[in-house]
Order: C-alpha cells, then structure tokens, then sequence
C-alpha cells in the first residue's frame, strides 16, 4: 500500500470511528432524558369538520357588491376535529370533548409547559381526537349569533377572577396552598389566555348530536370529558352506539341525566345559578347509559357542607349530583364509578386536574382503568 492510500484509509477510519463515538454519545443522553425526548411516532394525522348547517339569506348575488350577504350561504354550527394516530395503536381511540369556555387546548400542553393527555395518550399507544365544539374555538362559524344568555358569548371578558374561582385553582389570595396547580406567574399567565368566548348560542343537545356523528364517522371509541363537557358527553350515546364508555374529568355546568320519573331535585348552592340540576329523559333513551362503562374524576378543594366559598361550594353541589347520577345508573344495570381522588390519596387537584403537575399519574390512573375494561388492546 502507497503511502499516500495508507493516510487516506487511516483518515477515513478516524472519521468512522468519531461518527460511532458521537453516535454513541447521543444514544446514551436520549437515553438520561427519554422521559422528557420520548418520540411519537405516527402513522398519520390530519383535521377534518363535523355535521354543520348552511344559512342561505335572501336576495342575488353580484360581483358589483361581492361584500354583501345577497344571495350568499353561511356555514355553521359544526365541530372541529384533529387526530394523530400513531403507530401499533390501540383498537379504540380517545375522543377528547372540552369544557365550557374552552377549546381543544385543554388536552394539549399544560400551563407550565409539560405534556398534556393528547402527548401522554399517543405515547401509550392511543389514537387522538381532539374536538372543538360548534362556535368554538376553530369551529368558529355559527349560523345565528347569541341571544344574549350565555355570559361567554363576548368579548372583552372580564372574568379571571370569576374562572379562578370558579376553578378552585385557589381564592384572592393565590393559588391554594398544597395545590397541584402550576404556582408560577408564566402558568397563571397561560391559564388566563386559554379561555374562550363562544361564538353563538350554547346549544348542549347540538353539541352532542354533533360529538356522535364524529363517532359515527370514525367508529368505536371511547370518550374522554371534562367540565361541562359532561352533559354533553352523558347525551352523546343517544345518537350513536359507537361510544363505548365514557371518562369524566369532573363534569359540571349542569345538568346530569336521569330517567325522567327519577329527577333529584337541584342541589343549592351560595351563589344560586350555580346549582347542579338534572335533566329527565325516557328511559328507552337512559338505559343507553347503563349499556357501557363509565368513571367520573373529582379533584380537591371541594367543600365537605354548603356555605362555602363559591368554587368550592359549586362543585361541592356538581360532586353531590354525580354521586346521585352514579347510585341511578348502576340502579338500572349500568356500570359506573366516582373516584374523589383525595380519598384515594391523591390531593391538590383543582378543576383543571388533568393539566397539573401530576397530571401523569392522572393518565395512569386512566390508563389502568382501561386496561381493566379491556380497552388498552
């Protein structure tokens, strides 16, 4: 071998060796860090709208005044959904539905920055959707405006102390002590700014004839609510059969379902729009509840006797009513469970649970019920 063919080939052996070593480096740093650089890989993911209704207004349309509404449709009133599906999913995928005021934000990042259930559920291997509700978030469009009854219909909205409250995130004195909540001005900043203002009438049974045709386009899944995305979530299962169990993340914003010849009576709270009702329904249609399994979340905070401060003491009133949802459904057959997660000893949860600091042990907790259903498969 020439002298010159001896240096190319050590050069090159260097360079072979230098590239495994760094290699090598970085294999071993993913893996310190693989809780916080743990890949998603996906199969595919996209967005798509749901159900709608069109508004045609009166007149001829002309290109002399293209700006005006002659002759020109409105489209409204659907709901928005984006999904990621990674790779080796499992067979039932997780259809996320907001609260009141919110967006599908809610299950994405938390407030401090971390992973929320849409990061931490695609990494157990579940399929995603995350839905925006019609007049909400970037389902923006409404076939007619609010009537003046729903207080989130507008802008500017005066109210973070109002949701602060409201969402037992703590009182005017700060976050609670001991509280689970990201207690720093950046989290507090990011929880304010993910408010939403609907865009038309809050239309529950709307909501939820819409949330089943996105089942009945993607077939069986189960439902993951939170808020007041619980009323919406107990009607769904009237208009599809492909909503095989439901999870609640502390459902409020009224009202629970009960056969209608068994209604509780509203539980009163401090501040009296804030009582938890119930709204009756045939029993042909109620018993579609009792079909499929379903468990309801409450977090901390939540007072033990009325009186209380009025976050608190709301959902001190919405914990009273679950409980009396739960004794109705498994009193007809059904399959349901209440978990208070400071009875089971773990505390500091506000309303905003599942954008905590442990909102992975929350996601576990979840998991493992899934896994006990026969869902994780």
């Amino acid at each position: 071998m020439t002298k010159n063919k001896h240096v190319k080939k050590l050069i090159v052996n260097i360079l072979v060796m230098g590239l495994l070593a760094s290699m090598t480096g970085c294999s071993a740093q993913r893996s310190q860090h693989s809780n916080v650089a743990d890949p998603i890989v996906l199969q595919t993911q996209g967005s798509f709208a749901i159900g709608g209704a069109t508004v045609r207004h009166s007149g001829t349309f002309s290109e002399k005044n293209f700006l005006s509404p002659e002759g020109q449709t409105a489209y409204g009133d659907h709901a928005y959904a984006f999904f990621q599906i990674p790779l080796n999913a499992h067979k039932y995928p997780l259809v996320f539905q907001h609260g009141g005021a919110q967006t599908k934000r809610t299950w994405e990042s938390t407030p401090d920055g971390r992973d929320g259930f849409q990061n931490l559920f695609l990494k157990k291997k579940y399929s995603v959707y995350l839905v925006d509700q019609p007049r909400m978030g970037e389902a923006g469009l409404a076939t007619k405006a609010d009537s003046g009854k729903n207080p989130w219909a507008g802008n500017p909205m005066y109210a973070d102390k109002t949701l602060f409250l409201l969402s037992r995130v703590g009182d005017e004195q700060g976050v609670f002590k001991n509280s689970q909540f990201p207690n720093d001005p950046a989290s507090i900043e990011a929880f304010q700014r993910s408010w939403n203002p609907y865009s038309g009438e809050l239309d529950n049974d709307l909501n939820a004839k819409t949330l089943a045709q996105l089942f009945n386009k993607i077939g069986p899944g189960i439902l993951v609510t939170h808020s007041m995305g619980g009323t919406i979530g107990w009607r769904a299962p009237f208009y599809t059969d492909n909503v095989k169990a439901i999870v609640a993340y502390e459902p409020g914003g009224t009202p629970f379902i009960f056969p209608e010849r068994e209604m509780p009576q509203p539980i009163k709270t401090t501040f009296a729009p804030l009582a938890a009702s119930a709204l009756g329904v045939p029993m042909n249609e109620y018993l579609k509840l009792t079909r499929i399994p379903i468990i309801i979340y409450y977090g901390d905070f939540i007072a033990e006797k009325p009186g209380a401060a009025v976050g608190p003491d709301k959902w001190r009133s919405e914990y009273e009513m679950a409980q009396q949802f739960v004794a109705a459904v498994n009193r007809h057959g059904g399959d349901a469970t209440i978990v208070h997660l400071p009875d089971i000893g773990i505390k500091g949860n506000s309303h905003f649970l599942i954008a905590e600091k442990n909102n992975q042990q929350l996601a576990d907790l979840m998991n493992q019920w899934l896994l006990t259903k026969g869902f994780a498969q």
